[in-house]
């Protein structure tokens, strides 16, 4: 019953703008017939004489206002711009990074990006990135507006340096590294626990999974492995 009568509330402050249009809403014609003042009838209201729905104190009404539009700064807060927005991309990574960058926010998918190219000290390097991860931990404007090349990294999920052969691994919140396997390395998504094969070799690379080759002039080699998690309901 309580629950009832919060969201009755909730709808009373959403629907009103002030505690006067409230009021007004529970005078009848009547009312000010025979009272032949408005404020006067508003004080009627507020007391619980008058009136067909829910008594609504003035200061309860200003609180679940100001908790209302807190929520909804909440909420817009939350919403946040994609970094992609705006943005003139003509190359087909980047393109293929924004198509898929508001998906990976919001956890319907968990893109693994694989990249080959060379680093600012002309060594070639190679590594798999958790996209998702890697866009809630870093501001990706730099990228979308070409300031910065987005490189893997040693703290990446997979990372090789081929002039220095250092090799690391790491999990990530989306997925877990499965590095000494006789099928090469794999990704495990911890949501859904399905693996990812990322061996160019095999048909696909798994339940719920695609991978798509990036044709682009900017890296050396791009590959895009996209999965959408299936949640249990």
């Amino acid at each position: 019953m309580e629950e009832e009568v919060t969201s009755g509330g909730d709808n009373i402050v959403a629907e009103f703008n002030t505690y006067e249009d409230f009021l007004d809403s529970q005078i009848k014609p009547i009312d000010l017939f025979y009272l032949e003042d408005e404020e006067l009838a508003r004080q009627v209201v507020e007391l619980g004489y008058r009136g067909s729905g829910e008594v609504l104190k003035r200061e309860e009404f200003e609180a679940r206002k100001q908790a209302a539009e807190a929520s909804r700064l909440s909420k817009r807060s939350q919403q946040k711009t994609l970094a992609s927005s705006g943005k003139e991309l003509k190359d087909p990574f980047l393109k293929a990074l924004a198509h898929r960058e508001e998906a990976n926010r919001s956890g319907k998918m968990t893109t693994i990006i694989f990249i080959r190219d060379k680093n600012a000290r002309g060594q070639e390097i190679s590594g798999y990135v958790d996209y998702a991860h890697r866009l809630k931990t870093e501001d990706f404007e730099p990228y979308f507006a070409a300031r910065k090349r987005l490189l893997p990294r040693p703290s990446d999920l997979s990372f090789y340096n081929w002039e220095t052969q250092t090799s690391t691994s790491n999990p990530t919140p989306n997925y877990q590294v499965i590095a000494e396997n006789a099928s090469g390395l794999l990704f495990k998504n911890k949501r859904d626990r399905k693996i990812i094969n990322v061996d160019p070799k095999v048909t696909t690379p798994g339940d719920n999974s695609t991978r798509t080759v990036i044709e682009t002039s900017k890296y050396v080699q791009a590959v895009i492995y996209d999965h959408i998690t299936r949640r249990k309901t």
